[in-house]
């Protein structure tokens, strides 16, 4: 018995150190899923400024004209190059959702453990507490 309570006291440690690790990855999951919405925004007030400046007709000449083309051109590689920063920022934050489900079935695992350890030692206490052919109190 006393080996059971050892071991109900190690899996105990090792859920609080999972908990931990459960709390950290939810954390970093949090943190990437911040990112990716930030470069959602940014994406989408980046089109919007295109679509702004593509409708514009207030060039007064051809340098104008040319100009605004030219940053035109610049917003659309900006979109570019921020299509692929959200699509990686998706897949880190996709994989930091999984990680933290990973964390929290590890830790699931141990709790259940740890509690079939507990009622274990219940069992076997309780069965120590009643002696062998024992009888029931006599009425009087």
């Amino acid at each position: 018995m006393k080996a059971e309570r050892v071991r109900l006291v190690r899996l105990k440690r090792l859920e609080k150190l999972r908990a931990i690790a459960r709390q950290n990855a939810l954390a970093e999951a949090g943190r990437a899923e911040a990112r990716l919405a930030q470069l959602e925004t940014l994406g989408t007030r980046t089109a919007a400024l295109i679509t702004g400046y593509a409708a514009r007709t207030d060039a007064a000449c051809g340098g104008d004209l040319s100009s605004q083309r030219v940053y035109l051109g610049e917003l659309q590689r900006m979109v570019a190059r921020n299509d692929g920063d959200i699509a990686r920022a998706r897949e880190h934050a996709d994989a930091r959702a999984a990680q933290a489900a990973a964390a929290e079935r590890s830790r699931a695992a141990v709790e259940d453990r740890a509690n079939a350890t507990q009622a274990r030692i219940a069992r076997q206490q309780t069965a120590a507490a009643v002696p062998l052919g024992a009888r029931p109190p006599r009425r009087s």
